[in-house]
């Protein structure tokens, strides 16, 4: 049983899935229309965790600054750069159960990031709709990419930037595959988001979901 002295992560909802299906905008809709409290997986990923993540690779005997982009985004194959991801999602999600524990709220939670891998939060579940998994249809993911400019840009300094944002894309569709299989495994409800409903329709949608 994982430690939750708060009762927040017992508590809470969880929205994983794949890059580019509107997650965070649901969440953020979400948020605003029933109280929730909104937790976003990649800000605190990307910000709130260096730290940790120095500590864990100095303690693999790793760079604490870990591989340069070059390494990560050119010199391995999409199938790599996922099972890379995927592995390292484990140590990622004890980061956000750590975040949670400190998340004191009125209001229930909202997690929902692509980190929060059906496997990972299953065994915390009493009840499998707590979690629902959001998916772009291929075709939905192309029309993202083509209107984000932070989705269709590469910002890194690599001596193959076409390459690399090519890899970045197929990797990420490989780890949206892998949240699919593994959510209807388990029997987590996953919403594929093809484009015909608008942001609030799939906050609809999700809202029903969660019963909310």
């Amino acid at each position: 049983m994982v430690w939750d002295p708060f009762g927040t992560i017992g508590h809470a909802r969880w929205m994983g899935g794949g890059q580019w299906a509107g997650k965070s905008t649901v969440a953020r809709l979400l948020a605003f229309r029933h109280g929730l409290t909104a937790y976003h997986y990649d800000y605190h990923d990307a910000r709130g965790h260096n730290d940790r993540r120095m500590a864990l690779r100095l303690s693999r005997e790793e760079p604490p600054e870990g591989p340069s982009a070059e390494d990560i985004w050119v010199h391995h194959t999409p199938a790599e750069m996922a099972a890379r991801t995927l592995a390292g999602f484990a140590d990622r999600f004890e980061w956000v159960l750590d975040d949670l524990r400190a998340l004191v709220s009125p209001h229930p939670v909202l997690a929902e990031g692509w980190g929060l891998r059906p496997e990972l939060v299953a065994p915390l579940l009493d009840n499998l709709r707590r979690m629902v998994v959001l998916v772009p249809t291929e075709e939905f993911r192309l029309l993202q990419l083509s209107r984000m400019p932070r989705a269709s840009t590469f910002t890194h300094q690599v001596s193959d930037p076409e390459l690399a944002q090519r890899n970045r894309l197929e990797r990420d569709r490989l780890i949206a595959a892998d949240a699919v299989d593994s959510a209807h495994r388990l029997g987590i409800r996953v919403i594929e988001v093809d484009g015909s409903l608008d942001a609030e329709a799939v906050a609809d949608e999700v809202g029903r979901h969660f019963e909310l």
